[in-house]
């Protein structure tokens, strides 16, 4: 993983950790906003000392680790408020059923929780628990009660537990957690319209489409457009420093993706695409389609190059391609978020809202193709995002910009979407989700 050394320069973060197995990993992650250029303080709990030595997190840190409100020498205070003043973020990996019970609750009982109700900063929650602890509706019931209070939440990830036991529940990866923090602030002091990052996609899996789609006439013609692929990549992009696991079908274009986590599926023509969304579009938590599909292709290809006859017309017979964001949307499930894109010239809200209906989409994204730096090929887009609710209308914004309004939409619909199945399920098939 390759680290902007200036990414996190000037931010102070104080790191919360707490008693469970993984509080090994908080010494990466306080590693890792060191050499992001973070300065950090760390929390500890008494029941965290006995996973990992202060000494280990105060050398990395290069600070004092406080882990009581008095000093063992001169009787000194340790502010809980003081410290809940400094930081810009306080971040709690691991977070215990215990930490987030407490805290849900207002309850007091040791430095740590102290400054987390005196904190004026962000904060956000790094739960780690066994599978069944986590899926618990007590657990899922302070989690949402601390995100109703405007906290974040990193959601644990799934793998094998130090039970045993296999599921959700490891700690997000310390990378996976920087990268949300390096977003954070990258949203906070943007200009695009974002609220923030209410939820997140740390542990979900994003498709997304980009680029055209060419459609052979012979084995050296196509039929095509002028798209690039910039949006979809620049999604691609964002959603993994969101820690999400990205799987990109890319039509032909010479762009890639900056970040080496994009799975990045090469496809020429839409049935090409269509079958890689039909093989993908189940593992995705969200799908967002911003191919320029082709909507119709050559009937007959030809097997070798066509020659042009002198004095003669020629003449082709097309006929449509499959509608992609139609067809995965017709299977979309009550837990997936998908959203398409539509380019228009005339009529742009009518036809943005009837693709939002034919296509069971949760979100259109609007371009007029008329408008001076939106379209194929530009780095900067107009849209308008339109949903059943309505539309909002975006300035002229960077591309990059664009794709973290989207995912702030998808991420947040997502959860919404996620919570409300959480809520119709008993407990035993919340332990299956």
């Amino acid at each position: 993983m390759v680290i902007d050394a200036q990414s996190l320069a000037g931010k102070r973060i104080l790191l919360g950790v707490t008693g469970s197995i993984s509080a090994y990993k908080s010494a990466l992650l306080v590693r890792l906003f060191v050499k992001a250029g973070a300065e950090v303080r760390v929390i500890m709990t008494e029941a965290a000392s006995h996973f990992i030595p202060a000494l280990t997190l105060s050398t990395l840190s290069h600070n004092e680790v406080l882990s009581s409100f008095e000093r063992a020498e001169g009787g000194l205070w340790n502010n809980h408020v003081e410290l809940g003043l400094w930081a810009d973020l306080m971040v709690i990996a691991p977070a215990t059923a215990q930490t987030l019970a407490s805290a849900a609750n207002g309850l007091c009982p040791n430095l740590l929780l102290a400054t987390y109700l005196s904190a004026r900063c962000p904060v956000v929650w790094c739960p780690a628990m066994d599978l069944d602890m986590y899926a618990h509706p007590a657990t899922v019931q302070n989690l949402e009660r601390l995100q109703s209070f405007g906290n974040h939440v990193i959601e644990a990830e799934s793998g094998e537990l130090a039970s045993g036991l296999s599921g959700q529940g490891r700690l997000a990866e310390p990378e996976h957690i920087l990268d949300w923090v390096r977003h954070f602030f990258n949203v906070a002091s943007s200009k695009a319209p974002t609220v923030g990052l209410n939820q997140d996609l740390v542990g979900k899996t994003v498709m997304i489409t980009a680029g055209p789609t060419h459609e052979a006439i012979d084995p050296v013609r196509f039929i095509g457009n002028h798209s690039t692929g910039k949006m979809g990549i620049a999604m691609a992009d964002a959603a993994t420093h969101l820690g999400a696991r990205v799987i990109l079908v890319l039509g032909p274009t010479h762009l890639r993706p900056q970040s080496e986590k994009v799975s990045v599926i090469l496809v020429q023509s839409a049935q090409d695409m269509l079958a890689a969304c039909q093989q993908y579009a189940h593992e995705a938590h969200v799908c967002i389609f911003a191919a320029a599909v082709a909507d119709y292709r050559v009937a007959t290809v030809a097997e070798q190059k066509i020659k042009k006859q002198s004095g003669e017309d020629f003449a082709i017979t097309l006929v449509q391609n499959p509608d992609i964001a139609k067809t995965i949307g017709n299977t979309k499930r009550s837990d997936q978020v998908m959203i398409g894109f539509a380019l228009e010239t005339e009529n742009l809200l009518a036809y943005a809202q009837g693709k939002l209906r034919a296509k069971n989409m949760d979100m259109i994204v609007l371009n007029d193709a008329k408008q001076q730096g939106a379209g194929f090929g530009a780095d900067t887009n107009i849209v308008t995002f339109v949903t059943e609710n309505g539309s909002t209308e975006l300035p002229l914004l960077p591309k990059s910009e664009v794709a973290n309004a989207i995912l702030d939409f998808a991420s947040r619909l997502l959860n919404t979407k996620l919570a409300t199945q959480l809520e119709t399920h008993t407990l035993p098939q919340l332990l299956v989700l």
